[in-house]
């Protein structure tokens, strides 16, 4: 029996044959080393957002008579997942408005990339349904769309809308990103997505990478006034193949 029990010992350490041994020709786990998330390996990262300082902390207990608000997020905005390499392909791109003659500031403040919530760096419209419109110069695929309207205090914005378009008349493979007019008060269709307070993180639309040249984003005043504020719009993607 002993020559028997001698004989395994010798052919285990020949031919690596002992119980939890390492296989041959495998490097031992390193500690602290972990698999990559299936994101990572896709090629996808989190979009990551310049935001502007914070003006007004929380929001209020009750929120306004009438609105369809948001369900309340405890914790920050789960992150975006986007294709790497992509960058705000709408920075300092021409900007039109529904309103030819904005009441405070000018379109182009729209994509110069202030985001502040102070009086200089917004474009203030009429009052009524509302656009302000982004020309990329090319198609592209967009796979987010983010924009800040006015963040100086806390206002649920009525009748949001984000559309993509191929022409800059809004004809030709118009597709709706985001929605919240809960009764077609603004006659671009009934919408199925909440009204929101505007904080400094703005809000942050998921596009999928849909091609399009043309970004517009519609409001219809807020529960503190009629008009109409953008502050800036940034458009997330890379030039369509």
């Amino acid at each position: 029996m002993r020559k028997v029990t001698w004989l395994c010992a010798v052919l285990a350490l020949l031919f690596g044959c002992q119980s939890g041994s390492t296989p041959p020709n495998t490097k031992p786990a390193q500690p602290g080393a972990s698999t990559p998330a299936p994101e990572a390996t896709a090629g996808l990262v989190p979009l990551g957002l310049e935001l502007p300082r914070p003006v007004f902390i929380g929001t209020p207990p009750k929120p306004p008579q009438g609105t369809n608000l948001e369900p309340k997020r405890d914790g920050p905005r789960p992150p975006l997942m986007v294709p790497r390499g992509i960058a705000n392909v709408a920075a300092g791109k021409p900007v039109t408005c529904s309103d030819r003659e904005p009441m405070v500031g000018e379109a182009q403040m729209v994509t110069d990339g202030d985001k502040e919530a102070g009086g200089g760096s917004y474009m203030e419209l009429a009052p009524g349904l509302q656009y302000a419109q982004v020309d990329l110069g090319a198609p592209c695929e967009v796979f987010a769309v983010a924009f800040w309207l006015y963040h100086g205090e806390a206002r649920v914005w009525h009748d949001v809308v984000v559309q993509v378009a191929d022409d800059g008349d809004f004809i030709s493979n118009v597709k709706t990103l985001f929605n919240n007019d809960h009764d077609n008060s603004s006659g671009l269709g009934l919408g199925s997505d909440y009204e929101f307070y505007e904080t400094y993180q703005g809000k942050l639309i998921p596009a999928g990478g849909v091609k399009a040249r043309y970004v517009r984003v519609y409001t219809k005043g807020n529960t503190t006034d009629e008009m109409n504020r953008f502050t800036e719009i940034e458009v997330h993607g890379r030039p369509a193949k």
